[in-house]
Parts: structure tokens; sequence; C-alpha cells
């Protein structure tokens, strides 16, 4: 043996000694140290991959001993052979606190390292629902989910979701490469959250894509699948949906959410709360999240029909489902379900739960699993099944492979807040807005005409609220508020703050007010609610404006004399805006939710129609109520009345309500004659921009059903995209609706019946009386037999 190979040897006992003392996979010194020695002339010794330029993983953990000869780190061997080699080598100590720290903090987080078998520690706890949230140093900040949402574009999701990968994985890398294991530092993504929105009060609307469970579910898979990333073998960062399930409110008014139980029929369950989550498993999501609430009398993360009938039996989940923040605690001290530790292990774990995730707690529910064992309670078999989907998971994220096979390992901080992703926030914020009103085409705005501007209001340069909630965090140069960019076309535009307390706006100066707005050409009313208004655990008691915002307002419209006032909104639920919409003072409201750290850009930008194609083209996630009554009791989980598919009154804005500064036309829609009822129909509808500007535009189709005999929405989206057309161009769009839009559940099962159904494509949904400029046209189709399924995948 020759010096050199000698020495190599050498180094890598050693490293392999340091890595057994403080707990570390040796690996990674193999990947951080070799490197910096590799000698290309030494590759008669085989010890280095010329294509990797690496060191021979092989001859590596061959040499490192007996953890390297261990099947599960032979990457010749099947995901599944390699998880079950794992699991059999872990005594039942090692693999409870492999499941029990997936939380928050120092005593929940990093889960372990297992030094005697080379496996390093690793943090679970993240987020990602529109950049890298909560985690230490920058991330680019996109629009919150709302917004991204309202884009109504697979693209854009799939965009923000890709760049939110990048970040999340390369600073991971990093953070590991530092031996950081905080929390909020991983690569698994508890994201998206894709609970519908069945009640506008509901403080975490922000973080869903609304009121459709079809289009949740879509959004959701195109969100999974940007996460995922394209490599074959390896995933970027893994993704899950949240949170299984009935959840969407309360939060906090007039019950707890920790201590809440949602009364849901199988219909409605069916129909509305699960198709989400289906979609998230027929995308291959890593994790499901189960919820804080009960469920027609049982905690969600103890409810053995949710997670395990329907999602691992029915639809074939093999992923791993992770309790939300305390959960399993709250079983025993809010829902008063269970008694004992070991009791909610037992039925946390029989039920379905892989991992907890706990708020910091030195003795969390699951380390109590091994009790739960030898008190009988619980089985050793389920307990190791149990924690196979989270080395799986570790697996696909490359931990386990040599790191050179791995592209993605090789991200890192350079990956993070780059020119290119800040332009895409900007760009991801602009396709979020949406135009409520726009009297007489105010907008765009034509900045020379207006000598003296104003901008009031509580959001017009409030820097924390205009995030919302569990925000990317970065640095403040990235991010301007309305007032700094705007500032950038009116150089001269007067501010002050004229309420108290924020966006609460408890009190207000009117002699402020009418400071700022006599004597003004153009007032620019920023207003609208933050996370101190709307956000986990903070639901709203009504709809109104916070504190004294509407009367703000009204004091703008009783001194603003002949100047014109453009209303730009920052919010997540839907707001009473009535007054707004009717008044003729009110030239225009523009609907911007979070946009992140773009807000003042983008703004500034849509105003003025930037380049000429800034033409705001978002459409509503989710029905604005046009009176209170309208609104059931949060409480009340039945969907009866909520949201579009079941509401039997005119709500102030429709779902798939928005305006544009150009105008469209449907031309021609042709579909099949005759489907059979699990048979997709086929469609082609024209679409051509007859206005005076380039723009988006979204093309929705909803299908109604014929039959009034029939348990089913009023209408339902079948299918929606997003799409871009210059001054005067036509498009031919090809579409295809599943099947499973027209079937319904009753008695157990998915039912199709025989009978006409109409399809309806245009700018919005048909019949609606607060109508967009593009017109909606209508054909029919038949289903020429009716048929039954059961919800299996």
């Amino acid at each position: 043996m020759s010096y050199i190979e000698t020495n190599y040897k050498v180094l890598i006992l050693c490293l392999c000694l340091i890595a057994a003392l403080d707990g570390s996979d040796p690996l990674y010194y193999k990947q951080r140290v070799f490197p910096l020695m590799k000698d290309k002339s030494d590759s008669k010794f085989g010890f280095f991959d010329h294509e990797t330029e690496s060191l021979s993983h092989n001859e590596f953990i061959k040499t490192c001993g007996p953890m390297g000869q261990y099947p599960f780190w032979n990457v010749s061997l099947s995901w599944e052979e390699r998880v079950k080699d794992l699991v059999a080598r872990l005594s039942l100590e090692e693999i409870q606190l492999q499941m029990a720290r997936g939380g928050a903090g120092p005593y929940s987080t990093p889960a372990p390292p297992i030094s005697r078998l080379g496996i390093g520690p690793y943090v679970w706890n993240s987020n990602c629902h529109r950049g890298d949230q909560g985690a230490k140093e920058n991330a680019t900040a996109f629009p919150q989910s709302i917004g991204l949402a309202a884009s109504f574009s697979h693209q854009v999701l799939f965009d923000v979701a890709t760049v939110a990968s990048v970040e999340t994985r390369g600073k991971h890398n990093d953070f590991v490469r530092r031996g950081v294991y905080a929390t909020h530092t991983g690569a698994s993504c508890f994201s998206p959250v894709i609970n519908v929105v069945r009640d506008p009060r509901w403080g975490r609307i922000q973080e869903t894509y609304g009121e459709d469970p079809f289009m949740s579910g879509e959004l959701a898979a195109t969100f999974l699948d940007g996460l995922h990333g394209d490599n074959q073998r390896y995933v970027r960062v893994t993704g899950g949906c949240l949170h299984l399930d009935a959840y969407s409110g309360p939060e906090n008014i007039p019950v707890s959410r920790l201590s809440f139980d949602a009364k849901v029929s199988d219909y409605d369950l069916y129909m509305t709360y699960l198709p989400g989550f289906k979609r998230c498993v027929q995308a291959e999501t890593f994790s499901i999240m189960c919820s804080y609430n009960s469920v027609n009398g049982i905690p969600a993360c103890v409810n053995k029909r949710l997670m395990t009938d329907i999602l691992r039996k029915d639809w074939k989940f093999q992923g791993y489902v992770v309790s939300d923040e305390q959960a399993l605690e709250f079983v025993i001290s809010t829902h008063k379900y269970l008694q004992s530790f070991e009791d909610v292990a037992a039925a946390a774990v029989t039920a379905g739960v892989n991992l907890e995730l706990s708020a910091d707690m030195p003795q969390p529910v699951f380390l109590s699993i091994v009790q739960a064992i030898e008190q009988g309670k619980l089985s050793e078999a389920v307990v190791r099944e149990r924690v196979k989907p989270l080395f799986y998971t570790r697996m696909r994220l490359g931990q386990f492979d040599p790191p050179g096979a791995n592209p993605f390992s090789r991200l890192s901080n350079n990956d993070v807040v780059t020119p290119a992703h800040q332009a895409m926030a900007l760009e991801v914020a602009k396709k979020s807005f949406v135009l409520l009103k726009n009297s007489n085409n105010f907008l765009p705005l034509k900045p020379s005409n207006y000598k003296t501007v104003s901008i009031i209001g509580p959001m017009a340069d409030n820097y924390d609220q205009m995030f919302g909630n569990l925000p990317p965090m970065q640095s403040r140069v990235f991010a301007k508020t309305p007032l700094e960019g705007l500032k950038e076309i009116f150089p001269s535009l007067r501010y002050k703050q004229v309420c108290e307390g924020e966006t609460k706006c408890t009190n207000f100066s009117r002699e402020a007010v009418q400071e700022l707005v006599n004597g003004t050409d153009l007032v620019l009313a920023v207003f609208g609610t933050g996370p101190a208004v709307e956000a986990e655990n903070n639901d709203r008691a009504n709809l109104d404006l916070p504190g004294m915002q509407k009367q703000v307002l009204e004091e703008i419209m009783e001194h603003c004399g002949t100047a014109k006032i453009l209303v730009v909104l920052m919010n997540a639920g839907p707001l009473n805006v009535t007054f707004l919409d009717v008044d003729p003072r009110v030239q225009a409201i523009l609907e911007c939710f979070f946009p992140g750290q773009a807000t003042g850009d983008a703004i500034k930008e849509v105003l003025i129609n930037t380049g000429g194609n800034s033409s705001p083209a978002g459409r509503l996630p989710v029905t604005w109520p046009l009176h209170a009554s309208q609104i059931p009791p949060i409480t009340n989980y039945s969907m009866v009345n909520r949201t579009y598919r079941y509401m039997q009154s005119l709500p102030l804005y429709p779902f798939g309500y928005g305006l544009s500064y150009s105008q469209f036309s449907y031309e021609s829609l042709t579909s099949d004659a005759n489907v059979k009822a699990m048979e997709n129909l086929s469609f082609e509808v024209t679409v051509k921009n007859i206005g005076d500007y380039d723009a988006d535009e979204v093309i929705q189709c909803y299908i109604s059903w014929g039959r009034s005999d029939l348990p089913v929405p009023v209408r339902q989206l079948g299918h929606f995209t997003r799409v871009h057309l210059k001054q005067g161009e036509e498009k031919l769009h090809i579409g295809t609706i599943s099947w499973q839009r027209w079937a319904f559940w009753d008695k157990g099962l998915w039912q199709v019946k025989k009978g006409p159904m109409t399809l309806s494509c245009g700018g919005q949904q048909p019949d609606q009386t607060k109508k967009v400029p593009s017109n909606v046209i209508s054909t029919r189709f038949y289903i020429v037999n009716s048929a039954s399924t059961t919800d299996e995948l």
C-alpha cells in the first residue's frame, strides 16, 4: 500500500472517530474535508469518483467500519429494503426519540443523532407556504398564500414553490455544514395549507387557497411539484398538506380551536373538506398534518377513521402524519378525551400519527411510547411501522447517499434572495392583485394628471403588517411599503399617520385627515387588517373594517372636494366595503392581500400599468358577502348557504370576480355532446382580447346539473387557467374536465347520475349580478348512464 493510500485510510478512520464522538454523520465530514484534499492523480487507488469529484462512497463506508457496512447505506438496494434494515437495527428507545422530536425549540428539535449507526440529527419543523418562513437569515418573501390563489395560475404556484424550496434547501445545507439545528432549519416543509375557507371571519384565511376544494387541491398539487423538484431519485425539500381535517375556524371566537368539535356530515366531509387532501395524496405529498379540533367527537390527531381508514386504506397514503403543535397534549388538557400521556401516545400512534410536533416540552407525549408498549396499550410492530416513513423521507432527501450524487446538496446561501428571485416576487405580487372597482376606466393612472397627491391609511407605511402571518425573515432593504413605492411616481407625495393603534385604528385625528385631503387632486387610501387583526389564533368578530377605519374613510370622502379617491385594500378575509363600492366619490378599489417584500413596487407598477402589461388579473378565491345575515354561525360546519357552491343569495363580490384594464370576448364553446358517467369531458373555447391593453385573462369553466332532485352544489368550478393576450389577440383553449367534478357523495359512495349538464366558460361565474365586462357562454352535454364507486384511489 502506498504512502498516499495509507494516509487517506488513516484520515477516513479519524473522521469516523470524530463523527462517533460528536454524534454526526461521518459522511458529512467526508463531504467537507476530502474535496479540499483531492488529488485527481490518485485515481488508481479508487478513492475518488472523478464524475462527482468526491471520495468514493463505497470505499469510504467500507473503510469507516461497521456502520458503513449496514445495508441501509447501500445505494444499490431499494428504498424499502434500506428503510426496513435501518428500522430493524433501532431500539424502541431510539424510535421513541425520533418520533417525539418533530417540534419547535431546543427540547423538541432536532431529532437526535444515532451515533452508533452514523445517523445525524434532523430538524423536521419548517414552513414554506410562500418562502422559507421563520428561519434565521434572509429569504425571499412572496405574497401570502391567499394572494397566490388569487392569481388563479398553476404556473405562479409552481414558480413560488420552486424558489421557496431552492432557498429552503440552500439554507438547510449551510445550516448543516455549520452545525446549526434550530427550529425551521430543516428541509421538510409543512406546506401548503389546504383547508377550505367556509367562513369569512376565520383568522387563517390568509394561509389557504380559498373556498373551492377543487381549486385548492389543484394548486396544492402544483405547489408540491415545485417543492419536490424534478429529480427522479431525490427531492429538493419535502412538502406536506395541512390540516386534516374539518379545520376552518373558529380559532378563538366564539370558542378555542383547541377544544372545538366540528360536527360534520359525511356529505360535507367528502364533498368539501376531504377532496384537497385526496389530491395531495395523488400528488405524492410526503406528509399530512392532523389538526387541533375534534371531528364528530374525536380529536383529529387520534382519529383512526381520518388517518387510517380514509388516508391510508382508501387513498393508499405512504407518507407520515405529523401532529399540529402541541395537539397531542391538547387531547388531554382541552378536549378532555383521554387522561394520560401513555393513553394519548397509544391512541395517536395506532390511529396513524408518525411524528409529534410539540411546543418545546422536555417530556412530550411521544416520550411515553415505550411505556405505552410496556403497559400493553400499544403494539411494538405498529410503532416500528410508524417510524419507517420518517427515515424514507430522509433518504429521499439524500441523507443516506453520497452527497455528490444529489444535485440538491450543491445548493447554498448563494441561491437565496437572488436578483431573479426578487424579480419573481414582484411579478407574482402583481399577478395576485384583484381589481374590484374601476369607475369610468379610472385606472391605470396617468401620474402627470395629478399635481398634489396624498396617501393615507394604517397600511400606507406599515412594514410589519404587509407580509401577513409567519413571514419569511429578511433584511429591511429588500422590501418597500406602499408609501415608499408610490413616492417613486409621486415624489412630493403627502403622508401623515392618522390612526392610533396601527391597523386596529382605535382612534384617529380628524384634523390630520382634513389637512391631508384638503386641496389634493388624488387620495390614495391604503386600508386593511394585517396579522394584528386576522391571523392564526385570531378570528374576526365581523367583516367590518377594523376599529375606526370606516370613519377615517368617511372623513376622507366628506372633505376631499373634487379629489379622486383610490382605495387600496390589504387583507385576507372579505371586508364590508359596500359603502365604497356604491359611492361615486371612490373611483377604484384594488385588493392586494398581503403582497410581501414587493408590496410598494407592485402597487406602483399595477396602478400605472408599467410596461403596458401590468394590468391586474387576479380573481377572488373567496366570496365576499353582501350582508352579515348571509353568514351562518362559524361553529356550524354544514355547507348550506356557504361559499359560491351552496350560497342561495347574491354576494357583494362573487368567487372568481375581478376586473381588468382590458376586456375579453368569449366567442365559441364546444364540448362532447354525450359522455359516460366516469368519462372525462373535452371542450374548446375561444377567447379574444377586445380591449385597449395587453393583459392576462383567467378562463373559468363551471358545470351545473340539470336535475333538481340531486344533492349537488349550485355550480362547481371544473377548470381554470390563466392566459396572456395581447391587444386584439385571439386564443383557442383546449381543456378537459374530470368526471369527478360531477360526482357527488351519497350513501357511502361517489354517485354519478345520468341527465343533462351545463358547461359555462368565461371571465367569471355564470348568472352573476356583479358582472365583469367580459361575457360568459354556455353549452349543454348529457351524461348517458349512472354509476357509483368507492373513495379508494
